[in-house]
């Protein structure tokens, strides 16, 4: 598939160890890829930059072949965003900005507005400015995918939904890759990347410390089996013996964790023959626990 979303080296400094330093992104058509980090890593650095609100120190960035900073009024009419901070124009109720913005994007049909509003559950009926942070959130969703639009760029866009709405908001960014439609997330919640994107790039105090693929993150991380032992001297040797790496060894529950990379499973059976055990119980590796354990170890998977 072409490349859509093109981040070339880049670099925006504000000084103290803040901004973003060489990222370098590329995203093709039909892809969802997310951006994950904790709260001022530089997600929304980035995201500001693909839409030519900030000039780059050094480094580019470019949607559909076209230079963020130099042209975004060519790839406005094809790009659907949800800003980290909403901030309404006072237009008055909801139904008035969406009329506004399907002016701007020349819609006619406002059947799909409609079953979104409905989706999201919107009274939009309400004061604009007067609405909760939720609803606020909800109107910034209806507004980036009502035109059904090429791109996406949503940062952070589940911010003040309830788990409901959450589920809701990961069925309609599914959808748009059926669609063919290019999304590019950011988040600080694991789990609506994992279940929506094909690749995700780790970002930490503004620089890249990892990109990781679905296939991976979906079959071939390793499994972390808790094991609880009945007897204190089995325990003892099992973590004594075991070829695993154990974390979370707790001496006096007498339980402990292994790391198991998936084609070694029957291998863990095989050492745990003969132990009495109370119990063993498979957590699946997550992103979450992935970049996790990528920070403690300095960057080292």
């Amino acid at each position: 598939m072409p490349e859509l979303i093109r981040i070339n080296e880049l670099t925006k400094d504000y000084g103290k160890g803040r901004g973003i330093f060489g990222l370098d992104i590329s995203i093709e058509q039909g892809e969802i890829y997310g951006l994950v980090g904790t709260n001022g890593s530089g997600k929304t650095t980035t995201m500001r930059h693909l839409m030519g609100f900030i000039r780059p120190d050094s480094g580019s960035c470019e949607i559909m072949g076209t230079d963020c900073r130099k042209h975004p009024e060519k790839i406005m009419k094809h790009l659907g965003y949800v800003p980290g901070q909403i901030d309404f124009p006072d237009v008055g109720s909801g139904t008035d900005f969406l009329k506004i913005q399907a002016q701007y994007l020349g819609i006619k049909d406002m059947a799909y507005t409609e079953q979104l509003i409905d989706r999201f559950k919107i009274d939009t009926s309400a004061p604009l400015r007067r609405m909760s942070k939720g609803m606020k959130q909800k109107m910034a969703l209806v507004a980036a995918f009502m035109a059904k639009p090429d791109v996406l760029l949503l940062d952070e866009p589940s911010t003040g939904l309830d788990p409901v709405m959450r589920d809701s908001l990961t069925e309609l960014i599914l959808e748009q890759k059926q669609r063919g439609a290019t999304v590019f997330m950011s988040s600080h919640i694991f789990k609506e990347l994992q279940d929506t994107c094909d690749k995700v790039t780790f970002i930490n105090e503004g620089r890249m410390i990892d990109t990781i693929s679905r296939d991976l993150h979906k079959s071939d991380l390793p499994g972390l089996y808790r094991i609880g032992f009945a007897d204190k001297a089995q325990y003892l040797d099992f973590k004594a013996k075991t070829t695993f790496e154990t974390e979370a060894c707790n001496d006096e529950y007498l339980h402990l964790t292994a790391v198991v990379p998936i084609q070694r499973t029957n291998e863990l059976i095989a050492q745990l023959a003969g132990y009495d055990m109370r119990y063993v119980r498979c957590v699946p590796y997550t992103l979450e626990m992935y970049y996790k354990k990528y920070i403690e170890n300095g960057g080292a998977a």
